[in-house]
């Protein structure tokens, strides 16, 4: 390590980082990677606890954020170390289908969308001297902007420093098309997200997951339980043979074409029943990335949809991540919410590096 590291590593260590809403450990991850350190992860999903200790080494703690009180959380952090608060609130609120009708909210998630004032109450009782939070996009445009205005309104009055963008995952060495709202509040000065990869520095479909082993429609890998694919029906397997790389139901002859797909208003979901493409990025991984009818989850090439391990690693993983508890009965469901939900890893680690730059600044020795 050069005497340039071992002092930007001396400033970080000056400092505890505790992530809320941290399900399996996405954004802790990446901060372990920059090498912070990191005290506790909180969230309300113990059935996170199982991967997010097990890969990072760092204590889970079930809590509901919207109950967390304030001296609970101030104990949780290192003592006598400097405050990061990082975390992700669930998106679902703030998703496209939470923004539409003027931007109403859908009465079961008002809680939801709660916990945003939650972590505004927190950050106004403990001060950190640094936060993060990232989420989706349309977090700015929910309730016309009333509940993201809220949160910042919150940050300047406690006198922080505040910068926030859209960013593309992609452009930070993920090997998937997501973009998010990533927001930097510090009380030294504003921080500012580290330089994009440029364009030909991309990874592809291929570059991520292209080694893999083979698998047919139902099978699993006897070498790595996380590689399994879902089985598909007769129709659906005759659909997805029917599919070409980066392709999708336009591509099929009438006959196999959805009831749903041939009305006006069903043409606009191009991306349902799609493949991947090997030299491009993947699609979003979402919750429901495993099923071949729920968008662009084709394998490029093999005939089934992108196993659970893939998406994983699509979501920027490493290979050996460990999600199944022996002591649970295996789930894929479950286990694809916790992928689809998380941050992932190397956006986690552009966080955590923009951070680290902004300390090694204003930091001193």
């Amino acid at each position: 390590m050069s005497e340039t590291e071992n002092n930007t590593k001396r400033k970080i260590d000056k400092y505890s980082v505790v992530d809320l809403f941290c399900g399996i450990g996405g954004l802790t991850h990446g901060f372990l990677l920059e090498q912070f350190n990191v005290a506790a992860g909180i969230d309300i999903d113990e059935e996170c606890k199982f991967a997010y200790e097990t890969n990072n080494k760092v204590p889970f703690v079930k809590k509901d954020v919207n109950q967390l009180d304030s001296k609970f959380l101030e104990n949780n952090f290192y003592k006598n170390k400097k405050k990061i608060l990082v975390g992700c609130a669930p998106c679902q609120p703030f998703s496209i289908l939470n923004t539409k009708n003027n931007g109403k909210a859908n009465p079961e998630n008002s809680e939801r969308w709660k916990l945003l004032y939650s972590f505004a109450n927190l950050i106004q009782i403990i001060r950190p001297h640094i936060i993060s939070m990232e989420n989706v996009p349309l977090l700015n445009k929910f309730k016309k902007g009333e509940v993201f205005n809220d949160f910042l309104n919150v940050l300047k009055k406690e006198g922080y420093y505040i910068s926030y963008r859209i960013v593309d995952a992609q452009y930070y060495g993920v090997p998937q098309r997501r973009k998010r709202l990533v927001l930097f509040a510090s009380l030294y000065g504003e921080i500012e997200m580290i330089p994009e990869l440029k364009s030909e520095d991309v990874k592809s479909v291929r570059d991520a997951i292209g080694d893999l082993p083979k698998l047919k429609q139902g099978e699993l890998d006897k070498e790595d339980p996380l590689h399994r694919s879902r089985c598909l029906s007769e129709l659906s397997l005759r659909r997805i043979k029917a599919t070409p790389e980066g392709g999708g139901w336009r591509n099929w002859p009438t006959e196999l074409v959805a009831d749903c797909h041939k009305r006006e208003g069903g043409k606009a979901f191009g991306s349902a029943y799609g493949r991947m493409s090997w030299g491009n990025v993947s699609p979003t991984i979402t919750t429901y990335c495993i099923g071949y009818s729920n968008g662009r989850f084709g394998h490029p090439e093999q005939d089934r949809a992108i196993s659970l391990r893939e998406a994983a690693i699509l979501q920027s993983f490493p290979k050996e991540y460990n999600f199944i508890d022996p002591d649970r009965i295996f789930s894929t469901g479950r286990i694809a919410t916790q992928i689809g939900n998380a941050v992932p890893v190397l956006l986690g680690r552009a966080i955590a590096s923009s951070i680290a730059r902004h300390i090694e600044k204003f930091e001193d020795d």
